[in-house]
């Protein structure tokens, strides 16, 4: 049997970055949480975390947090019938796109977080590589493009972000005179939200354009507004996002006839407590309010 201290201790330092940190949280010293990890360790024959050159988990280290974050919100279930069993906060790690937390996501979530006493640790990713945080296990649910759930999760429909191709007056002037065409769209800079960022290549891609292209990197939802604002280069935006700026005349829409719909699917353990089942009614019941209402519901399970 898993002793749970052994893996109070391997989330600590695992969630902080450090032993040292890690020992902070649990009110132990360093050398306490350091012989913790070893006996772990030396009970399942396998380290759990690699130390240099930054401390991580092993694959093996990262089932064992799955599980231990999969037992924290089994126990936060009996709270209401047994409260002695210890504080009511539960913290939930979940991974979301950064168009959705620049968007709809905090003000959907405020008064869920407030009512039931979550304390959230995001991590921001690609909408379309976040699952690989729930096949990871590194996450109790996630925001991606795709349907289909991993084994032991469930996924369902909250609606579709809409993009549209955005730029300021002045470089839609500079770069684009002559309209969106092959030629432009092949010389004028981009800008992207990260190297994974799949969405203004399937933009091109409705144009037949496979070619390099120049763009800039900005790893954030905010920073690629304010550099498309900035006429530093063009963008695909999220039309509620973008709104302010068309209604100012501070953006325009290259080209009104081709949004791009982004699908967004929620993922969460099948087994993963009361807290992450009200959690996924929340959203989809507030979803509407920012989102294009998916056509059917989906209700796959693996």
């Amino acid at each position: 049997m898993l002793d749970y201290k052994l893996l109070e201790a391997l989330s600590a330092i695992v969630d902080q970055g450090g032993f040292d940190r890690g020992a902070q949280q649990l009110n132990l010293t360093q050398s306490a949480v350091s012989q913790r990890i070893k006996l772990l360790e030396a009970r399942l024959g396998q380290p759990v975390v690699v130390r240099t050159p930054r401390l991580v988990p092993t694959p093996l280290g990262q089932r064992l947090l799955n599980h231990a974050q999969q037992v924290r919100l089994l126990e936060h279930d009996l709270l209401d019938r047994i409260p002695a069993l210890g504080e009511r906060t539960q913290r939930l790690r979940l991974a979301i796109n950064a168009d959705s937390l620049a968007t709809w996501w905090a003000p959907t979530l405020g008064d869920f977080c407030h009512r039931r006493g979550v304390l959230l640790d995001l991590v921001v990713d690609d909408q379309e590589v976040a699952l690989r945080r729930m096949r990871d296990g590194e996450v109790a649910g996630c925001i991606c493009a795709t349907a289909r759930p991993v084994q032991g999760a469930r996924a369902r429909a909250l609606g579709t972000m809409r993009y549209r191709v955005m730029a300021s007056p002045t470089f839609a002037e500079r770069h684009f005179a002559e309209g969106v065409t092959h030629r432009t769209l092949e010389q004028a800079p981009a800008i992207l939200y990260g190297p994974d960022d799949r969405l203004h290549q399937r933009y091109l891609d409705v144009h037949g354009i496979r070619t390099p292209f120049p763009y800039h990197l900005c790893p954030s939802s905010e920073g690629v507004l304010h550099m498309t604002l900035a006429g530093i280069g063009y963008a695909m935006i999220p039309e509620t996002q973008a709104a302010a700026g068309l209604a100012a005349g501070d953006l325009v829409d290259l080209d009104p006839q081709q949004p791009l719909d982004v699908p967004l699917y929620w993922h969460f353990w099948r087994h993963g407590g009361e807290l992450l089942d009200a959690l996924t009614a929340h959203l989809l019941s507030a979803g509407d309010h920012w989102l294009i209402p998916p056509k059917t519901p989906s209700t796959a399970i693996i």
